[in-house]
């Protein structure tokens, strides 16, 4: 990371400076002109460059962030893993954006906290990097460490993505004792806040267990309400159960679905 030195000599020196003045119009921040001049404060930093990353300058925000990040702001630290990790602003790294994920993983974070969703989203992305592993990087694949990662967000932060992946653990017995019991425990946390994967593979697990009508439903639900990277394999699993049922199930189910829709995830 840039040390302090680097970041005043950069263009925010100007801006931070308490004898300083802004080289630029003020820039607005949710709606309010900010017209005064901001403290040195890292939360204060963290503003500016939410403010600059809103306006489009994205050159000037990753200043402000490092400054913010190196002085304990997680928030500054959350978004440039972020950044990093989609390559916006910024050259991708998907390196860079795990050491600052790091960073923020190594602090106590208590639920609840308004920190509490960077910290949550952190663990499940550096589960995701140690799972697969991040290759021409000293990270290599750790599964252990991937599943106490989601083990921690789905405990402690109730994250809904870490709970639909440790409901999968369970479900293949994957470095756990094989449960489909506890499987369904966690897909039903997960699928309660609107996780559409939890949703479909707890339909599947219910229609196939006898409880038909509901686990179509379910499956029906998740695929209207599927992201673009799932909606392929739900897709096929609710189209598998449809063609499964007979018509007074299929009819039942699409209207539970309706009511299911308006319900669940909120």
């Amino acid at each position: 990371m840039r040390s302090l030195r680097s970041f005043r000599a950069g263009i925010l020196a100007v801006a931070i400076a308490a004898s300083g003045v802004f080289a630029a119009p003020a820039l607005a921040l949710d709606g309010a002109i900010v017209t005064e001049k901001p403290e040195r404060s890292p939360w204060a930093v963290f503003r500016f460059g939410f403010t600059a990353y809103k306006q489009g300058h994205k050159d000037q925000a990753v200043e402000a962030y490092r400054y913010a990040a190196e002085n304990g702001q997680i928030g500054a630290s959350w978004k440039l893993a972020r950044m990093y990790a989609e390559g916006d602003g910024v050259t991708r790294d998907d390196y860079e954006a795990f050491k600052f994920f790091s960073e923020i993983a190594r602090q106590d974070v208590e639920p609840g906290s308004p920190d509490e969703s960077y910290m949550s989203d952190a663990l499940v992305a550096l589960a995701g990097y140690l799972k697969r592993g991040i290759p021409g990087t000293p990270v290599q694949p750790n599964m252990q460490a991937s599943q106490d990662y989601y083990m921690r967000a789905a405990a402690t932060y109730r994250n809904p993505n870490a709970q639909y992946e440790v409901g999968r653990m369970f479900l293949a017995g994957d470095g756990v004792k094989k449960s489909m019991k506890q499987a369904g425990r966690w897909f039903q946390l997960a699928a309660a806040k609107g996780h559409a994967g939890a949703l479909a593979t707890l339909g599947q697990m219910l229609f196939y267990d006898g409880t038909r009508v509901r686990g179509l439903a379910m499956m029906t639900v998740a695929l209207e309400r599927a992201p673009a990277g799932d909606s392929g394999w739900i897709r096929d699993a609710q189209e598998e159960a449809f063609a499964a049922a007979d018509e007074s199930e299929r009819r039942t189910a699409i209207t539970l679905a309706q009511d299911m829709l308006t319900k669940v995830g909120h």
